[in-house]
Protein backbone atom coordinates (compact mmCIF):
# COMPACT_ATOMS: atom_id res chain seq x y z
CA UNK A 1 0.00 0.00 0.00
CA UNK A 2 0.69 3.25 -0.45
CA UNK A 3 1.60 3.98 3.32
CA UNK A 4 4.37 1.61 3.17
CA UNK A 5 5.77 2.55 -0.19
CA UNK A 6 6.43 6.04 1.84
CA UNK A 7 7.26 4.49 5.27
CA UNK A 8 9.06 0.82 4.81
CA UNK A 9 9.12 0.18 8.26
CA UNK A 10 5.27 0.78 8.67
CA UNK A 11 4.18 -2.41 9.65
CA UNK A 12 2.04 -4.09 6.67
CA UNK A 13 -1.82 -3.91 6.61
CA UNK A 14 -3.65 -7.11 5.83
CA UNK A 15 -6.57 -7.18 3.39
CA UNK A 16 -9.09 -10.31 5.09
CA UNK A 17 -9.77 -13.00 2.87
CA UNK A 18 -13.40 -14.70 3.47
CA UNK A 19 -11.64 -17.55 5.57
CA UNK A 20 -10.10 -14.38 8.35
CA UNK A 21 -13.29 -12.70 7.93
CA UNK A 22 -15.61 -15.95 8.68
CA UNK A 23 -12.58 -16.25 12.15
CA UNK A 24 -14.22 -12.56 12.61
CA UNK A 25 -17.83 -12.49 12.21
CA UNK A 26 -18.44 -13.90 16.05
CA UNK A 27 -18.70 -11.27 18.73
CA UNK A 28 -16.82 -13.16 21.39
CA UNK A 29 -13.85 -13.18 18.90
CA UNK A 30 -13.63 -9.92 17.64
CA UNK A 31 -13.67 -8.83 21.93
CA UNK A 32 -10.44 -11.75 22.12
CA UNK A 33 -9.01 -9.94 19.16
CA UNK A 34 -9.40 -6.21 20.80
CA UNK A 35 -7.89 -6.93 23.80
CA UNK A 36 -5.09 -8.51 22.73
CA UNK A 37 -4.15 -5.19 20.83
CA UNK A 38 -4.83 -3.47 23.77
CA UNK A 39 -3.63 -5.12 26.21
CA UNK A 40 -1.20 -7.45 24.96
CA UNK A 41 -0.80 -11.05 25.31
CA UNK A 42 -2.99 -13.36 27.22
CA UNK A 43 -3.75 -17.07 28.02
CA UNK A 44 -7.43 -18.51 27.21
CA UNK A 45 -7.68 -18.39 31.18
CA UNK A 46 -6.63 -14.50 31.68
CA UNK A 47 -9.03 -13.69 28.88
CA UNK A 48 -11.67 -15.92 30.04
CA UNK A 49 -11.45 -13.84 33.44
CA UNK A 50 -11.79 -10.19 31.43
CA UNK A 51 -14.62 -11.98 29.65
CA UNK A 52 -16.69 -13.31 32.12
CA UNK A 53 -16.65 -16.43 30.38
CA UNK A 54 -14.68 -20.20 30.78
CA UNK A 55 -11.20 -20.69 29.47
CA UNK A 56 -12.77 -23.48 27.02
CA UNK A 57 -14.79 -21.02 25.46
CA UNK A 58 -11.63 -18.35 24.95
CA UNK A 59 -9.51 -21.23 24.01
CA UNK A 60 -11.72 -22.72 21.23
CA UNK A 61 -12.09 -19.27 20.05
CA UNK A 62 -8.19 -18.66 20.17
CA UNK A 63 -7.72 -21.40 17.76
CA UNK A 64 -10.54 -20.37 15.45
CA UNK A 65 -8.49 -16.76 14.68
CA UNK A 66 -5.06 -18.52 15.05
CA UNK A 67 -6.14 -20.79 11.92
CA UNK A 68 -6.49 -17.74 9.77
CA UNK A 69 -3.24 -16.22 11.51
CA UNK A 70 -5.10 -13.48 12.87
CA UNK A 71 -3.24 -14.21 16.01
CA UNK A 72 0.12 -16.14 16.84
CA UNK A 73 1.05 -17.70 19.94
CA UNK A 74 4.22 -15.65 21.59
CA UNK A 75 7.49 -17.97 21.27
CA UNK A 76 9.32 -19.15 24.35
CA UNK A 77 5.83 -18.26 26.42
CA UNK A 78 4.33 -20.87 28.59
CA UNK A 79 1.52 -20.71 31.67
CA UNK A 80 2.11 -24.06 32.95
CA UNK A 81 0.15 -25.60 29.84
CA UNK A 82 -1.57 -22.58 28.49
CA UNK A 83 -0.13 -20.88 25.39
CA UNK A 84 0.20 -17.30 25.26
CA UNK A 85 -1.56 -15.37 22.13
CA UNK A 86 -0.58 -12.03 20.68
CA UNK A 87 -1.76 -10.03 17.68
CA UNK A 88 1.01 -9.44 14.87
CA UNK A 89 2.05 -6.46 14.03
CA UNK A 90 0.24 -4.12 11.31
CA UNK A 91 -3.16 -3.20 10.64
CA UNK A 92 -6.34 -5.14 8.98
CA UNK A 93 -8.38 -4.15 5.86
CA UNK A 94 -11.77 -5.17 4.83
CA UNK A 95 -12.02 -4.94 1.23
CA UNK A 96 -14.89 -5.77 -0.51
CA UNK A 97 -12.57 -6.20 -3.49
CA UNK A 98 -11.11 -9.29 -2.30
CA UNK A 99 -14.45 -11.43 -1.72
CA UNK A 100 -15.89 -9.87 -4.83
CA UNK A 101 -18.18 -12.77 -7.00
CA UNK A 102 -17.81 -15.05 -3.81
CA UNK A 103 -20.99 -15.11 -2.28
CA UNK A 104 -19.71 -16.97 0.72
CA UNK A 105 -16.98 -14.09 0.74
CA UNK A 106 -19.39 -11.04 0.43
CA UNK A 107 -21.77 -12.93 3.35
CA UNK A 108 -18.90 -13.37 5.52
CA UNK A 109 -17.29 -9.49 4.85
CA UNK A 110 -20.90 -8.29 5.58
CA UNK A 111 -21.11 -9.84 8.96
CA UNK A 112 -17.35 -9.30 9.51
CA UNK A 113 -17.68 -5.34 9.33
CA UNK A 114 -21.36 -5.15 10.96
CA UNK A 115 -19.74 -7.07 13.90
CA UNK A 116 -16.54 -4.47 14.11
CA UNK A 117 -18.80 -1.42 13.85
CA UNK A 118 -21.25 -2.51 16.30
CA UNK A 119 -18.17 -3.58 18.82
CA UNK A 120 -16.87 0.31 17.87
CA UNK A 121 -19.92 2.17 18.30
CA UNK A 122 -20.48 0.50 21.67
CA UNK A 123 -17.10 1.36 22.95
CA UNK A 124 -17.71 4.96 21.59
CA UNK A 125 -21.33 5.04 23.45
CA UNK A 126 -19.90 3.43 26.38
CA UNK A 127 -17.10 6.12 26.60
CA UNK A 128 -19.27 9.36 25.89
CA UNK A 129 -22.30 8.53 27.53
CA UNK A 130 -21.03 7.88 31.12
CA UNK A 131 -17.46 6.79 31.86
CA UNK A 132 -16.57 10.07 30.83
CA UNK A 133 -17.61 11.48 33.67
CA UNK A 134 -15.76 9.18 36.05
CA UNK A 135 -12.23 10.12 34.00
CA UNK A 136 -9.85 12.83 35.07
CA UNK A 137 -9.89 16.25 33.95
CA UNK A 138 -6.66 15.72 31.51
CA UNK A 139 -7.88 12.64 29.81
CA UNK A 140 -11.66 15.05 29.00
CA UNK A 141 -9.95 17.36 27.34
CA UNK A 142 -7.75 14.91 25.60
CA UNK A 143 -11.11 13.04 24.83
CA UNK A 144 -13.13 14.66 21.57
CA UNK A 145 -15.95 13.15 18.81
CA UNK A 146 -16.13 15.37 16.18
CA UNK A 147 -18.70 14.88 13.16
CA UNK A 148 -17.91 17.33 10.10
CA UNK A 149 -19.63 17.49 6.64
CA UNK A 150 -17.58 18.47 3.98
CA UNK A 151 -18.33 18.97 0.05
CA UNK A 152 -15.64 17.30 -1.64
CA UNK A 153 -14.83 15.08 -4.79
CA UNK A 154 -14.01 11.44 -4.62
CA UNK A 155 -10.46 12.10 -5.76
CA UNK A 156 -10.34 15.20 -3.03
CA UNK A 157 -11.57 12.63 -0.36
CA UNK A 158 -9.45 10.01 -1.43
CA UNK A 159 -6.73 12.38 -0.89
CA UNK A 160 -8.11 13.47 2.86
CA UNK A 161 -8.35 10.01 3.56
CA UNK A 162 -4.43 9.46 2.88
CA UNK A 163 -3.28 12.34 4.81
CA UNK A 164 -5.13 11.46 8.03
CA UNK A 165 -3.49 8.07 7.37
CA UNK A 166 -0.31 9.37 7.18
CA UNK A 167 -1.23 11.25 10.56
CA UNK A 168 -2.24 8.46 12.58
CA UNK A 169 0.69 5.97 10.92
CA UNK A 170 3.21 8.50 12.36
CA UNK A 171 1.51 8.78 15.62
CA UNK A 172 1.51 5.00 15.85
CA UNK A 173 5.33 4.60 14.48
CA UNK A 174 6.76 7.19 17.33
CA UNK A 175 4.52 5.92 20.48
CA UNK A 176 4.78 2.07 19.66
CA UNK A 177 5.57 -0.11 22.69
CA UNK A 178 5.35 3.18 25.00
CA UNK A 179 5.26 1.96 28.45
CA UNK A 180 5.16 4.28 32.02
CA UNK A 181 3.15 6.32 33.69
CA UNK A 182 0.32 8.22 32.31
CA UNK A 183 0.52 6.00 29.43
CA UNK A 184 -3.06 4.67 28.25
CA UNK A 185 -4.25 3.02 24.89
CA UNK A 186 -6.73 5.33 22.85
CA UNK A 187 -8.55 4.78 20.27
CA UNK A 188 -8.18 6.64 16.98
CA UNK A 189 -11.04 6.69 14.61
CA UNK A 190 -11.69 8.36 11.17
CA UNK A 191 -14.61 7.85 9.02
CA UNK A 192 -14.95 9.37 5.75
CA UNK A 193 -17.66 8.25 3.85
CA UNK A 194 -20.49 9.99 1.03
CA UNK A 195 -23.85 10.78 2.56
CA UNK A 196 -26.85 9.84 0.53
CA UNK A 197 -27.72 12.56 -1.93
CA UNK A 198 -30.84 14.18 -1.29
CA UNK A 199 -33.71 15.34 -3.50
CA UNK A 200 -33.02 18.82 -4.71
CA UNK A 201 -36.48 20.41 -3.95
CA UNK A 202 -36.66 22.87 -6.33
CA UNK A 203 -36.25 19.82 -8.97
CA UNK A 204 -38.55 17.61 -7.84
CA UNK A 205 -40.98 20.76 -7.73
CA UNK A 206 -41.65 19.28 -3.62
Amino acid sequence: MAENEKNPAAPERRVLDAGALRALSHPLRVRIFDILAQEGPQTASTLAEILGESSGATSYHLRALARHDLIREVEGERAGRERWWERPEGGIVYDSRAVEGSPAGEAALQVAVAEAMRRRHEELMEFFSGRIDKEPAEWVDASSSMTSGISMTAEQTADLIRRIETLIDEAADTYRGQKGEGVRRVSVRADVFPLSNLPNKKETGS
